[in-house]
């Protein structure tokens, strides 16, 4: 466990709940074929406290369920580099503005899907409304990691999905460490975050995107997807 914050990221917050430790754990690059339960609990052991949330990144949950696919296995249709042409860049991550990350959205969620999305996005930008692609699009083509400058090798040549039932997996991890401490499976940029599956209740969800609202664990090669929240 990493007693330092990432790229200067700090290692508490105060919310109106209190004041929250969040912990970066330090790990190796998770592969495909690693098994997610035993690399938990090895860079967990003795990490975890009793009323501890740990919070999972949705990307190695994913590539743990073998979601994640090189660049030269997909290819993207027509459709796909046409669409990719209209996704709004960011600057924390390609989203769905690459061929082949919008190829997978339409596997993901399907084609008519996308294209409602799109058509309906391409409406409300002309009002000033942002945001509209991914809220009708949905979790499974937010969830898309595309390769970026940033992203640690061999994942910056692949394109990695959302993980598949989260909330499972979430309640599985708890079991892993004896049910003392919460679970969460986080999806978190600098601009913003989604809990995918935990074992939390609604409330303690919304509370753990405000604890996690400046991405401590990074963006970048910090190799830290996986942390926990302590109350301080």
């Amino acid at each position: 466990m990493s007693d330092a914050p990432n790229d200067g990221k700090v290692l508490s917050v105060t919310i109106p709940a209190g004041t929250f430790k969040r912990i970066p754990i330090r790990t190796r690059v998770v592969m495909p074929g690693d098994d997610l339960d035993a690399f938990v609990t090895e860079y967990t052991a003795g990490a975890v406290q009793p009323g501890d949330i740990l919070f999972v990144t949705e990307k190695i949950v994913a590539i743990t369920q073998g979601r994640s696919y090189t660049l030269d296995e997909i290819h993207p249709r027509r459709l796909a580099r046409f669409l990719s042409k209209y996704v709004t860049k960011t600057s924390y991550g390609i989203g769905l503005g690459m061929p082949e990350t919008m190829e997978m959205a339409l596997r993901e969620c399907g084609t008519p899907r996308i294209l409602f999305a799109a058509g309906v996005s391409a409406i409300t930008k002309l009002f000033g409304r942002r945001g509209d692609f991914y809220r009708i699009a949905g979790d499974k083509a937010r969830a898309i990691d595309g390769p970026t400058s940033g992203t640690i090798p061999p994942y910056n040549k692949a394109v990695v999905l959302g993980p598949t039932e989260p909330d499972a997996v979430a309640a599985r991890l708890k079991g892993l460490l004896g049910d003392t401490a919460e679970v969460a499976v986080v999806d978190i940029n600098d601009i913003g975050g989604n809990i995918l599956g935990s074992t939390l209740d609604k409330a303690g969800e919304q509370q753990l995107v405000r604890i996690l609202s400046d991405n401590p664990l990074g963006q970048g090669h910090q190799s830290t997807p996986m942390g926990v929240i302590r109350k301080d």
